[in-house]
């Protein structure tokens, strides 16, 4: 997403479409827009381009700008993801880790058949760091490390559709640390599962990766939604 004034504008509509301000099938005209942010007809194009990456929209000759059907659009863009969940946070974090337990699991199980000695060996040093940060209470720290693991896991699969979906990963991560869905103290069950997958994936046991992991974004699913329906944390 670039910066500037064309970003700012994106990042209004793509809001504004992804809340259902815009519903499918309505028209977007583009002088409208021009009159509306007091913006160029070429600033137009480059955003109505940039939606139209995502899905969101597509131009319609003597149409104009309309948003596509809801099933059309890109839910594995970060930048969507992230506008979805400021939409609909409970219906969204239950979407995603549905993915993540179709998916995550599976690649635990893989990587503990498949991963190279080096990605074996940064798991476990991961893992090792992620019990460090969270005694400390480093919640930036850990989150860093908890999507670094998360996305070499995908990675040491040996799957490259299941590697391609690290940037779904790291956008959930990182939305739960920014909303104060976290704990000042991350959950011990959740960090101990980490350093459990690596050490299952290290010795190739990968009917328990499989279920550990299956554990972990089970416990993460519970712990926001609890955290959600609580208001968040103090």
């Amino acid at each position: 997403m670039s910066g500037g004034l064309h970003g700012e504008i994106v990042e209004t509509l793509g809001r504004e479409i992804s809340a259902g301000v815009h519903p499918p099938g309505s028209v977007l005209r583009g002088e409208d827009l021009e009159q509306r942010f007091g913006i160029s007809r070429t600033v137009v194009r480059e955003v109505v381009r940039t939606l139209a990456s995502i899905r969101l929209v597509v131009g319609r000759q003597r149409v104009g700008i309309v948003v596509r059907p809801r099933e059309e659009w890109n839910t594995f863009d970060p930048t969507l993801i992230r506008w979805l969940l400021e939409a609909d946070r409970a219906n969204q974090v239950k979407t995603l880790i549905e993915l993540r337990t179709a998916v995550e699991p599976v690649a635990a199980g893989a990587a503990a058949q498949r991963a190279p000695a080096e990605d074996v060996a940064e798991l476990l040093r991961i893992g090792e760091r992620m019990n460090e940060l969270a005694e400390a209470g480093d919640l930036e720290g850990f989150l860093e490390a908890d999507v670094s693991f998360h996305s070499l896991v995908l990675r040491a699969s040996g799957n490259e559709m299941f590697a391609q979906l690290h940037e779904v990963v790291r956008e959930v991560l990182r939305w739960r640390t920014e909303q104060g869905l976290m704990p000042a103290h991350p959950e011990p069950l959740a960090v101990g599962l980490h350093s459990e997958i690596a050490r299952c994936i290290e010795r190739g046991h990968h009917e328990r990766a499989e279920t550990a992991m299956r554990e972990l974004v089970a416990e993460a699913l519970h712990g926001t939604l609890r955290l959600l329906e609580s208001g968040g944390v103090e």
